[in-house]
């Protein structure tokens, strides 16, 4: 019996602990929820975790077919230059080893409806119907990055987000290399007429960036009492992000190294 193709998870090296913790359970549910894929990740760009010892892990474990997944929402053309770069690597490293490539995760219907979820229990559980979320202006925050079309990616998934769910808006703002900053993007809900907000963090599992945008809305609400802000959870390890994570990992297996979405 041929073994299934094993899933490399490739993840941004740039991890604090609460992501990197993250990212270990991420790993373990999904194998939990998928048992017959092997699996394991690796970080680019860092020495701790690097892409090649995941490699090499599936590898003594029997692989010799490998689709790789970016834990990424949008398309960037550093990390994928990097990833590419990586997985070059160890295909000179181990030229009887097959490895392919899948897209971004976002924004995929299944994405989004996490994302639904998270501002739905930031919410409080209630806001389950457009008519309940009409008073309600999101502001979706990314990392921000020095790629245009990766940021291009963010309003993208914004408006994505806003079709057919009733809020009030859906904005977009990052939190660093890119504008607008957090604050600036809560001053443009209010001039849109905002009374109450949701800041949503575009990304995965904690860390830096989103600890960042939600130190930078407390202040901005501690200064602006007459507007209620609240910040929603991160997606986080979750059923259907597994689910995405393999449904890439097929497409992978099926059509190797697909070129990146909206690159050339």
């Amino acid at each position: 019996m041929t073994s299934p193709p094993a899933l490399l998870i490739a993840a941004d090296g740039v991890l604090h602990d609460a992501g990197a913790e993250a990212l270990l359970d991420f790993v373990e549910h999904l194998g939990s929820r998928h048992p017959g894929i092997p699996v394991a990740a690796g970080l680019l760009g860092t020495g701790r975790w690097p892409l090649s010892e995941a490699v090499a892990e599936l590898a003594a474990a029997g692989a010799d077919r490998v689709a790789a997944v970016a834990l990424a929402l949008v398309p960037d053309r550093r990390s994928e230059d990097d990833l590419s770069a990586a997985l070059d690597a160890v295909r000179g490293e181990r030229p009887g080893l097959s490895v392919s490539l899948s897209r971004a995760l976002g924004p995929d219907p299944a994405l989004l409806a996490l994302l639904e979820r998270r501002l739905d229990e930031a919410l409080g559980g209630r806001a389950r119907s457009p008519r309940d979320r009409a008073d309600v202006t999101v502001l979706l925050v990314a990392p921000g990055s020095a790629d245009p079309q990766a940021n291009a990616e963010v309003h993208r998934a914004a408006r994505l987000l806003w079709e057919g769910r009733g809020y009030a808006g859906v904005e977009t703002a990052f939190v660093s290399t890119a504008a607008p900053d957090v604050p600036t993007g809560l001053d443009r809900c209010v001039r849109l007429g905002a009374r109450r907000i949701v800041v949503l963090p575009y990304a995965l599992f904690d860390g830096g960036p989103v600890e960042r945008a939600v130190l930078h809305a407390e202040g901005w609400a501690e200064a602006h009492p007459d507007t209620e802000v609240r910040c929603a959870e991160v997606v986080g390890v979750a059923d259907e992000l597994a689910d995405l994570v393999v449904d890439r990992y097929r497409e992978a297996v099926v059509s190797p190294d697909p070129a990146p979405a909206g690159r050339s």
